[in-house]
């Protein structure tokens, strides 16, 4: 007897206590929206809502990269397009000068102007946008361009940013050059067999030239030999008899060689020599502006026919600057796809979170009613169970 009502206390509990969980379950859902509020609720679509959850953060992590990165080359962009600017109006004011219709004032003023532009571009280059330097590579925290000065004039503009692209991620194994690497983007590099003026009558070596741009060849004869010089008459290098095929000439300033064919030297003089293929933003507007003060002390006619062949080196880093610009603008066009793309998917994967976790509250009311239902004949059974006495077992 004993054993039996033990026996009935236990499974009426058990019962009870099944209909009192379900039914705190189904309150919770019903006051948080959720059907899944923890593991144990759906252990297997837990772990899906954990996994899309995941997604969702990083596919907003992305959209954010994705945002900051578009502002970052929007403004490159921008100063890309300028610089470009900037070099078709040095292009159409040298060819006023080649023209012939200037004097000496009015090559001064021009000079003034391209010095002017160079300043420009310079300050360009070290463009910060967000405490990060635009053209300076992986290193954003340093300005990617130091200048010299003589006398209050640039000299000379030196790369210090890093050779290596920032790199940002925009979606997974997918990464964007954020920040730009100065050197690629303002100096070409395809070099070519130099060009001489034919003024001295030397000529391109065979061996490989690592000189840049415009380079002033000065050819001095002391009634003996000829001395020759690419670094301004601050060393020379004598030309023995009869000259040499291949002859390395070396820059003092910089280390740089450039290999000549001296045998055809048949007077001393200055000419310009060009490197086609090597030409950089900075340079080109010195050696430009240098030229037009006239400090080498040209003729009339000499100083224009170095501006003309200075136009080339200009409309080849203007080409540079075009391309760059339409690169960036192809970045720009893939970038915003990527982020409505993304956009897409973030939005499905939140979708895919509300199906799997959101409680149906219509279905939910019906069976709480249901359960509440239960629950009360649960308690009226369990009360008619257990108010037998040893009467009724007798009886």
């Amino acid at each position: 007897m004993s054993g039996s009502l033990t026996s009935i206390y236990d499974s009426v509990s058990y019962a009870l206590n099944l209909h009192a969980k379900a039914i705190t379950l189904l309150q919770e859902q019903t006051a948080s929206g959720n059907r899944v509020n923890r593991g144990s609720d759906s252990p297997s679509e837990a772990y899906r809502i954990l996994g899309l959850n995941t997604q969702d953060r990083s596919l907003e992590a992305y959209q954010e990269s994705i945002t900051e990165l578009i502002g970052t080359l929007q403004i490159s962009s921008t100063v890309i397009e300028g610089m470009a600017s900037d070099l078709a109006d040095t292009r159409t004011l040298l060819t006023q000068v080649v023209s012939g219709i200037q004097g000496a004032e009015g090559q001064k003023r021009s000079a003034e102007k391209i010095n002017s532009t160079l300043e420009q571009v310079v300050s360009l280059a070290n463009t910060k946008h967000a405490n990060q330097y635009l053209f300076g590579g992986s290193d954003t925290a340093t300005a990617p361009y130091v200048v010299e000065r003589e006398d209050g004039y640039i000299t000379n503009v030196i790369y210090q940013g890093s050779d290596e692209a920032r790199l940002i991620d925009v979606a997974s194994s997918v990464s964007i050059e954020g920040c730009h690497v100065g050197d690629d983007i303002f100096r070409t590099r395809d070099r070519q067999a130099p060009e001489f003026a034919g003024i001295t009558g030397a000529q391109a070596g065979t061996g490989t030239s690592n000189v840049r741009g415009d380079v002033w060849l000065t050819v001095e004869h002391d009634g003996t030999n000829y001395h020759i010089s690419i670094d301004d008459g601050a060393t020379f290098v004598t030309v023995p008899d009869g000259g040499e095929p291949n002859q390395a000439v070396t820059d003092s300033r910089t280390g740089r060689v450039l290999y000549m064919d001296t045998t055809g030297i048949n007077r001393a003089g200055q000419e310009m020599v060009r490197v086609p293929g090597t030409y950089d933003l900075f340079s080109t507007l010195i050696s430009i502006r240098d030229t037009l003060l006239n400090e080498r002390s040209l003729s009339h006619q000499e100083l224009l026919d170095t501006v003309d062949r200075a136009v080339a080196g200009v409309e080849e880093v203007r080409s540079l600057l075009t391309q760059a610009d339409v690169a960036t603008g192809s970045k720009l066009g893939f970038l915003n796809k990527l982020k409505d793309n993304l956009g897409d998917m973030q939005f499905d994967t939140q979708d895919e979170v509300t199906r799997l976790q959101e409680a149906d509250i219509s279905q939910i009311a019906i069976d709480l009613s249901r359960r509440e239902v239960l629950y009360q004949m649960s308690l009226s059974v369990v009360g008619k169970l257990m108010s037998t006495s040893l009467l009724d077992f007798i009886a």
